[in-house]
């Protein structure tokens, strides 16, 4: 079990941490009201080798541990969750290339996912689909050395600026994954608003109506789609999504600490009462536990230890739900201030909750974790 990072990790932290000041921490309420990244943005994450993270350098990446993927994922969640979400659905892409995609396909697409030359999203959702991964109706049906895709997808992150889709579509009744470019004949791109949260992260709607896709772009072999491609995806997702919850609290936390100090109430400041500092001690230990259980999961990952996967659930689960109670306990300390558009915290509090649902809600993992929890008890 990781105790500490190493000095090339902290190393690693410290120019993230830089970065998401720098660079994400003072236009991201900005972007949250105009509800999109600029292209600039992309490009600086991209040329700091933040897109190709996890990738082997051979095909440009960063050959990052796991380990310090979370921590990069905390950093810039710290700063804006709608751009930790573009690392999110962009590794996910790009590591179901490298894992299931042929020579060919890894050959042209990695480099570019590397570079950010070309943006990816992951389009597994539908409108009556989601926990229930298993029940897609997207079909793909075989038309010469082509498939046509019929159907629609929904709440696709960066849906309205990728290049790439990596989409699941039932075929001949076998869930399938494709490619599928922008510009594909047959896609339609309809942009979403007005989200709760991550209101940056650029959701789309996709609709396809007879989009044809070269048979080239199979990514593994039909019926691969949902049990291998998309269940090795969504744990990468679901890791991620736990590291961008312990960087919420940390941003919380911080807020937090600094409004107390300042804030005074009843001839002392905020700092000095019983009960906030019952919420900031809260607050502390919540933030720690959650790293370091994301941490173990990052490890057991580049050991490849078979328990990754459902430790990893155990950290998105308690990390959600720490993300959401520290971001409410932020605006609680905040006050009428901490409603408001010039504090972060309400922003904070409202991509939390999207954390709860995203990459398998609470309730799908308190359902596995406890499976999971079965078996190993031998019940």
């Amino acid at each position: 079990m990781i105790i500490k990072l190493t000095d090339q990790q902290e190393k690693a932290q410290a120019g993230f941490k830089n970065f998401v000041d720098m660079e994400v921490v003072p236009i991201a309420d900005a972007y949250e009201r105009e509800e999109r990244v600029c292209p600039d943005l992309i490009k600086k994450l991209a040329g700091h080798g933040y897109l190709g993270a996890v990738l082997p350098s051979e095909y440009g990446g960063g050959a990052m541990s796991m380990v310090t993927c979370g921590v990069l994922h905390e950093e810039v969640g710290r700063g804006c969750s709608s751009l930790r979400s573009l690392l999110t659905v962009h590794g996910m892409v790009s590591l179901a290339i490298l894992r299931w995609g042929s020579q060919a396909q890894r050959a042209h697409w990695l480099p570019l996912l590397a570079r950010g030359d070309a943006l990816a999203a992951f389009a597994l959702t539908e409108p009556n689909a989601g926990s229930d991964s298993q029940k897609i109706a997207t079909r793909a049906r075989r038309v010469g050395d082509s498939y046509a895709l019929d159907g629609r997808k929904k709440w696709i992150t960066f849906g309205q600026i990728a290049d790439v889709f990596l989409v699941f579509a039932q075929c001949e009744g076998k869930a399938t994954a494709f490619l599928v470019e922008k510009n594909c004949p047959g896609l339609t791109i309809k942009p979403i608003h007005g989200m709760l949260g991550v209101r940056a992260s650029m959701l789309a709607e996709l609709v396809f109506e007879d989009c044809r896709v070269p048979r080239v772009n199979l990514i593994g072999r039909e019926g691969t789609g949902v049990s291998y491609v998309a269940a090795a995806a969504l744990d990468f997702g679901r890791y991620t999504v736990a590291c961008g919850c312990v960087g919420i609290g940390q941003a919380s936390l911080e807020a937090s600490l600094e409004y107390a100090a300042q804030r005074r109430q009843f001839d002392a400041y905020l700092k000095d009462h019983q009960l906030i500092r019952q919420m900031l001690t809260g607050m502390v230990t919540n933030v720690k536990a959650a790293r370091l259980l994301c941490q173990h999961a990052g490890y057991l990952k580049d050991q490849g230890a078979p328990e990754a996967i459902m430790e990893t659930s155990i950290a998105k689960y308690f990390a959600s739900k720490m993300a959401t109670r520290a971001a409410s306990d932020a605006v609680q300390i905040h006050g009428a201030n901490g409603c408001s558009s010039e504090y972060p915290v309400q922003r904070y509090l409202r991509d939390a909750k999207v954390m709860e649902i995203i990459e398998g809600s609470t309730q799908i993992q308190e359902i596995t974790i406890a499976q999971y929890s079965y078996q190993e008890f031998g019940a």
